[in-house]
């Protein structure tokens, strides 16, 4: 009951709010179609501010897979994640996600083929996904839309989110999971 309700729900949500906005934007005296168009106006000019810095990202990313530096940084955490109790097929995972979501997404995907969405390391792969974000992409995305340089802190933060979600997801993964 309950979970039908939810598909119902989910299934209008959006079209729900598609309607809602111009009506109650129309009853507040807002001239829809004009904000609209203003606002899409701005959202172009924003892409156009974020391209360079997503280029450059990108960019990052590909010389970072493409010259092994991302083997090398496996080789190197593989034993002290070893020692934590991660299993070592998710270290690439780990490295990824935080760069590229359709890399981490490639990678988990292969974990799945691999190993089956109901194994342990599937299961481990799919919390990863979806408790961590794709902190890179993020800033920059973010950073770039406001043409804001230097990131001060958030970095930090972002990644050391990213690490404590990571090693959260594979702790409570192994405590309900693993028997």
């Amino acid at each position: 009951m309950l979970l039908e309700l939810c598909e119902q729900l989910s299934v209008w949500a959006i079209p729900g709010v598609l309607l809602i906005v111009p009506v109650i934007g129309y009853l507040r005296k807002v001239k829809v179609y004009e904000a609209f168009i203003e606002g899409a106006g701005e959202g172009f000019h924003t892409a156009i501010r974020i391209l360079p810095c997503l280029v450059a990202m990108l960019i990052a990313i590909s010389i970072f897979r493409a010259s092994g530096a991302m083997e090398a940084c496996v080789a190197w955490m593989g034993p002290v994640l070893n020692v934590l109790g991660v299993p070592s097929d998710l270290v690439p995972l780990a490295i990824m996600r935080p760069l590229s979501g359709s890399g981490s997404l490639g990678l988990a995907t292969e974990l799945l083929n691999t190993y089956g969405p109901d194994s342990l390391i599937g299961r481990i792969a799919s919390t990863v996904l979806a408790s961590t974000d794709t902190t890179f992409y993020v800033l920059t995305v973010y950073f770039g839309a406001v043409g804001l340089s230097n990131p001060r802190y958030a970095v930090l933060v972002g990644v050391s989110g990213d690490v404590v979600s990571f090693l959260a997801s594979v702790y409570i993964c192994q405590l309900l999971f693993a028997h």
